[in-house]
């Protein structure tokens, strides 16, 4: 609010602020809290577990999404021999920014020292039009500790009809381990997101993309089976075909509007990070409509005979992207899908070849 008496005085808009620092040390067989500091918006929870499987910290953001000018710090610590994954409750939003508006910004800093092994899973970033958002990955690794990280990025609810049109974005993840530089990986994107998202060499029409990064001694011997697992992912009907599946049409206005509280250049590539080596996607050249993948029956019925339950169109399937490579204890994946629900499918499954047998967070399958 501001003061009636000075209407031209810009208004002064409350914004959330969060620091969140957890640690975790080993006692005996089990993994334990060390030191717990909660302040502001962010919160942390621990799901009960056996005393001889991994620690688990869900993180959650109490003030629903993130505006510009939003300022969230997470410190996690996992100390020698302890193994702990951290989760978040939910897909993270960024909101609209009112012009002029300082953009987010959301660090994270984990450390992991000798012998122990840690986990970062968020779940996905949703972007709606307009956003602004400063965010930072840093990662400390001991010579021999082990690490499993994915960072998401969704540019608008394909199922909604949104589409993000403009957006300021920077992005980087940063992996040291004993002190040196294995990962600087960093994206920016300015101004017109729409334009440069149909670039080839940004994101060839793609709408939501994940970086997973996995870091062990025995990493490069992972590179087979997560490439085995990329081939293996099944196609996903595009959301946005004709009704996408909230019912909304697509390039049609979102009938949930991205709110904002009191109201370009291309992506750049890691310059330390291995080349990626193309994988072949079985099966995920763009189908005719004949193709057993075109017409997916569904228990809801909204596809059918090869279109949705109005009859406007076709319903396609579209190719997702994804490589990986490995070198010098680094393995690294990315992917790059036509909409969150297809990204998501792709990441897990990655997960899954890299995480043994170890079931994924409760909150990745609410």
């Amino acid at each position: 609010m501001y003061d009636a008496a000075c209407p031209s005085d810009p208004p002064i808009l409350q914004r959330a602020t969060g620091a969140l620092s957890v640690s975790f040390k080993r006692r005996g067989d089990a993994t334990v809290l060390d030191g717990l500091r909660q302040e502001g918006c962010l919160k942390a929870r621990f799901p009960r577990v056996e005393p001889t499987e991994w620690a688990t910290t869900v993180t959650l953001n109490s003030s629903g999404g993130i505006a510009a000018g939003d300022r969230l710090t997470t410190e996690i610590g996992v100390g020698q021999g302890a193994s702990a994954c951290v989760a978040a409750q939910a897909a993270e939003r960024f909101y609209r920014a009112l012009p002029g508006s300082a953009p987010s910004t959301v660090r994270t800093r984990l450390a992991v020292a000798d012998g122990a092994a840690a986990e970062w899973l968020p779940q996905e970033t949703i972007l709606f039009d307009r956003s602004a958002l400063d965010r930072r990955l840093e990662v400390e690794l001991a010579p021999d500790a082990w690490f499993l990280g994915v960072e998401s990025l969704v540019f608008g609810r394909a199922a909604m009809g949104e589409r993000v049109e403009r957006a300021s974005l920077r992005d980087l993840i940063r992996v040291r381990r004993a002190g040196t530089l294995l990962l600087h990986d960093a994206i920016r994107l300015d101004g017109d997101v729409d334009a440069l998202l149909q670039h080839r060499g940004v994101a060839g029409g793609a709408r939501a993309l994940a970086t997973v990064v996995h870091v062990a001694p025995d990493a490069e011997r992972r590179l087979d089976a997560v490439r085995d697992a990329i081939a293996h992912v099944p196609p996903s009907p595009l959301a946005g075909e004709g009704r996408g599946e909230g019912g909304a049409p697509v390039g049609s206005p979102s009938p949930h509007p991205s709110p904002a509280r009191g109201e370009g250049a291309p992506a750049c590539g890691s310059a330390v990070s291995p080349p990626l080596a193309p994988v072949s996607w079985s099966g995920l050249a763009r189908p005719s409509t004949t193709s057993p993948h075109a017409a997916p029956h569904v228990a809801d019925g909204r596809h059918k005979a090869g279109h949705d339950t109005w009859g406007k169109a076709p319903v396609r399937t579209l190719p997702v992207e994804a490589a990986a490579s490995a070198w010098n204890g680094l393995l690294l994946a990315r992917v790059l899908a036509p909409d969150g629900a297809s990204l998501r499918r792709a990441v897990t499954t990655i997960l899954a070849a890299l995480r043994d047998t170890r079931p994924l967070p409760r909150v990745w399958l609410c």
